[in-house]
C-alpha cells in the first residue's frame, strides 16, 4: 500500500510539473523584456550581400577575415586579391582593357564585388539582370548565378566562354508563393 501511495504521489508531482512548465500563460510576464535585447556584444560573422562572390574570388586563408570585415571597408582590403583571382579565372579579362557586357574592366568589376553589399535601386527596376537592368537589386527568381558566371567569362558581349557562362539551373524547384513569406516549403 505504501508503495502505491508512493508512486501516485510521485506521478502527481510529475504531472504537476509538467502542467506547470507547459503553461501557456503569456499574460503574466512580470519583469521580462517586451522586445529583443540589444545589451550584449556582437561580432559579424558571415557575408553574403551577391551569392558565390566569396567563395570564388576570396583566397582559402582569407574567407574568414573577408567575413568579418565591414563592407565600407572590405574594397580597400580585398580588391587586388578579387582582381588577381578574377585574372586568372577567366580569359574574357586576358588583356589590359578587356571589359564584361557591362563594360567594366576586371579593376572596376572587381571593385564593385569586393564590397559585397547588394545595391537596391530605389526608383527603378529592382532586379540582378533582367537584360537591361543589372546588380540594381534582387528578385527572387533572378538567376543569380548564372547573371554572376556571364559577367565572370562571358567577356563583352556574354559569347566568349558559353560553357562557363550558365550553371543550366533556370528556375527555382518550387513555384514561389504569391504571399509572404514567398518561399515554397522545404522539401
Amino acid at each position: 500500500m505504501r508503495i502505491n501511495n508512493i508512486r501516485q504521489f510521485a506521478i502527481a508531482i510529475l504531472i504537476a510539473s509538467v502542467v506547470f512548465n507547459c503553461n501557456n500563460d503569456d499574460d503574466n510576464m512580470g519583469s521580462q523584456p517586451m522586445g529583443p535585447d540589444f545589451s550584449g556584444t556582437y561580432a559579424q560573422q558571415d557575408q553574403m550581400g551577391r551569392p558565390a562572390v566569396n567563395t570564388v574570388f576570396v583566397s582559402s586563408g582569407m574567407k574568414d577575415a573577408f567575413n568579418t570585415t565591414i563592407p565600407s571597408q572590405q574594397g580597400a582590403a580585398f580588391q587586388t586579391m578579387f582582381q588577381n583571382n578574377l585574372e586568372a579565372l577567366s580569359p574574357a579579362y586576358a588583356n589590359p582593357g578587356d571589359a564584361n557586357a557591362l563594360g567594366l574592366d576586371s579593376a572596376t568589376f572587381t571593385g564593385l564585388l569586393a564590397t559585397d553589399v547588394l545595391n537596391v535601386s530605389l526608383d527603378g527596376t529592382t532586379t540582378f539582370f533582367d537584360g537591361t537592368n543589372v546588380l540594381t537589386g534582387r528578385a527572387l527568381a533572378d538567376d543569380v548565378i548564372t547573371v554572376e558566371l556571364l559577367l565572370i567569362f562571358g567577356g563583352e558581349d556574354f559569347s566568349e566562354n558559353p560553357g562557363l557562362s550558365n550553371d543550366n539551373v533556370d528556375a527555382n524547384d518550387k513555384a514561389f508563393l504569391s504571399s509572404f513569406p514567398y518561399l515554397a516549403s522545404p522539401w
